[in-house]
C-alpha cells in the first residue's frame, strides 16, 4: 500500500468507515502483534494489549499527524501500552519499580524496531488473505471486531472450546506462513 493509499484509508477510518477501520488494522495488525510479542513474551498478553493498542489507535486517529509515518506512530502507542502494561503488572505484584527500567531499557536499545519496511507490509496483508475464509473469519471476529470467545461461539454455532481451539489454529497458521514466508525473497 503506497503512501497515498494509505493516507486516504485514514481518511476513511477518521470517518468512522468501519470497512475502512478494519482493512487499517489488518494492515497493521501482525507488525503490532509481532512488536508486543516481543517485548511481553506472552500470547494471551499479547492479544490483549494488541487488541489495546487498536483500540487506542482508532480512537485517537484524530491526533495522528500525517508529516509522520503512520507505522511509527502506531509502535508509538504500542510500546506505550506495553510500559503500561508492566506498570499495571508491577503494581499488582506490590513493587512498583521492578520491571520498570528494564522495560525502558528495552526500548532505549532499540528504536529501529519500529522501522518495518513496505515489503513487508505488503507480504503481511498477502498472507493474512492467503489464509482460509474460517480462519480470515475467526480473527476477523476476534481482533478486529474485538468479539469475546463466547459471542464468536453464539455468532458461529459453536462450542466455546471448539472457539478457543479455531482461534489459536488461525493464529498459530498465521504465524507460521509468516515465518516460513520470511526468507523467500532473499
Amino acid at each position: 500500500m503506497n503512501d497515498e493509499q494509505l493516507f486516504l484509508l485514514i481518511n476513511k477510518a477518521k470517518e468512522k468507515d468501519q470497512k475502512a477501520q478494519t482493512k487499517l488494522i489488518n494492515v497493521f495488525w501482525v507488525d503490532v502483534f509481532s512488536f508486543v510479542m516481543k517485548k511481553v513474551g506472552d500470547e494471551n498478553d499479547a492479544d490483549e494489549i494488541t487488541v489495546n493498542v487498536f483500540s487506542k489507535v482508532l480512537s485517537k486517529l484524530d491526533l495522528f499527524d500525517p508529516h509522520f509515518q503512520f507505522k511509527t506512530w502506531i509502535l508509538t502507542i504500542a510500546q506505550n501500552t506495553i510500559i503500561d502494561f508492566w506498570r499495571k503488572k508491577s503494581r499488582e505484584n506490590q513493587d512498583p519499580t521492578e520491571n520498570l527500567d528494564e522495560v525502558k531499557n528495552q526500548y532505549a536499545k532499540s528504536p529501529e524496531e519500529l522501522m518495518i519496511s513496505n515489503e513487508e507490509q505488503k507480504k503481511i496483508i498477502k498472507t493474512i488473505e492467503s489464509l482460509d475464509a474460517n480462519y480470515q473469519d475467526i480473527i476477523k471476529l476476534r481482533f478486529f471486531e474485538e468479539k469475546s470467545i463466547k459471542e464468536i461461539a453464539e455468532e458461529l454455532g459453536i462450542s466455546v472450546a471448539n472457539t478457543k481451539v479455531r482461534v489459536m489454529r488461525a493464529k498459530k497458521v498465521l504465524a507460521e506462513l509468516l515465518k516460513n514466508n520470511e526468507f523467500e525473497d532473499i
